[in-house]
């Protein structure tokens, strides 16, 4: 859930994205607004803004980075702001947002469903296989709930592609690709990537998977058995990287994830599905139509003995009676959720074991690169 520059709902909300219908705007606020902490003041406070118009208050947060507290303090008066995440351990929460550094959410995640407090982490849930053993471990011991802050699941394009795939019209899905790519200049790209000690440049080309692998995963209801991973261009192995994924269902899944040049204008995400009686994708074209799915029957599968095709495009989500943008539908979406899980117990959109499952997507796909891609299983809990 982020801007590369530095940017799922109730049950309701959940059956309305099955049909791939919008969810209504939720009306009157509800009767207890949830107490939410943040660790991470960067992504963390964009996500704080569009929690508070959803039923969240943040009432406690903390970036161990001096200067993105003085500017968050504007932001969150009165919040008090600590330095580490332990700070909000005793904070008397209800959630917590994990939106700091890429991959460290899983120990804090941990700490927290052990204290009771739900979790919503963005990003990798976990950097290893040991790490997500002991987060499903953690999640099914905990009273709390742990939820994958993963907005692209629900994303107008993905909730058509959804609808279409649980309502059987595709048929069994054979072949899915994903794309999680940006367009950026070179220089960008180093300015963004190129410091060692900084998150992005510590990571492995295959580790920032989940925008395209958890889509993949809410469309198939499949888990991954298998990554063969390659780097696109042998000149800059660490610019971008295709990923050959095996899933549970039998089908094959292929994710384009880095930087390359034609990125969609649906928040960089571009989806197409195959199935055995048609197959579904997101139209190639600028502005709002980029949200849209184009579906296609072929003949044979038709009464009427012709191919047909169609456009189709998502209800906008509401919030305050007013459309969202539609870059932010998923994120007001996951909030809601997020708020739902709370204070009613309904699941999250996207629970602990599809989260770890997508995260150790990446953990095996650089695996297979480091080891010249071979196929290497996913080592899931």
């Amino acid at each position: 859930m982020e801007d590369p520059t530095r940017a799922a709902g109730p049950p309701a909300d959940r059956a309305a994205a099955t049909r791939g219908t919008a969810p209504a705007d939720p009306g009157a606020p509800p009767a207890r607004r949830v107490r939410m902490g943040v660790v991470g003041l960067v992504q963390g406070l964009h996500l704080a803004r569009w929690a508070r118009r959803v039923g969240i208050d943040v009432v406690a947060a903390c970036d161990t980075d001096p200067a993105a507290r003085a500017r968050a303090g504007a932001d969150l008066p009165g919040v008090p702001l600590g330095g580490h995440w332990r700070d909000l351990l005793g904070a008397g929460l209800d959630a917590v947002l994990l939106a700091d550094d890429f991959d460290t959410h899983a120990a804090p995640a941990a700490a927290f469903l052990g204290r009771g407090v739900h979790v919503l982490s963005e990003t990798a849930a976990c950097a290893d296989a040991d790490q997500g053993r002991a987060l499903v471990e953690a999640a099914r011991a905990s009273a709390a709930t742990y939820s994958f802050a993963e907005n692209y699941v629900l994303h107008p394009h993905v909730r058509l592609l959804r609808a279409a795939v649980a309502a059987g019209e595709l048929g069994r899905v054979s072949l899915i690709e994903a794309d999680y790519l940006h367009g950026m200049s070179p220089g960008a790209v180093r300015a963004l990537t190129g410091d060692p000690a900084h998150w992005r440049g510590r990571i492995a080309p295959t580790a920032y998977c989940t925008h395209a692998l958890s889509p993949i995963l809410a469309v198939t209801g499949a888990m991954p058995v298998e990554v063969t991973a390659f780097p696109v261009d042998t000149a800059d192995p660490r610019g971008a990287s295709v990923m050959a994924v095996r899933l549970s269902t039998g089908a094959l899944a292929l994710t384009r994830n880095g930087f390359l040049q034609g990125e969609s204008d649906a928040h960089w995400s571009r989806m197409s599905v195959h199935g055995t009686l048609a197959a579904a994708e997101s139209v190639r074209a600028a502005g709002e139509r980029a949200w849209s799915v184009r579906v296609r029957h072929e003949a044979w599968t038709r009464p009427d003995g012709a191919a047909h095709e169609e456009e189709r495009t998502a209800p906008p989500v509401l919030l305050d009676g007013e459309p969202v943008e539609r870059g932010q539908e998923g994120t007001v979406l996951v909030l809601r959720g997020l708020r739902d899980t709370v204070l009613h117990g309904a699941p999250p959109p996207v629970g602990v074991r599809e989260a770890v499952a997508a995260s150790l997507v990446g953990v095996a796909g650089a695996r297979s690169l480091a080891e010249g891609s071979r196929p290497v299983p996913v080592p899931l809990p």
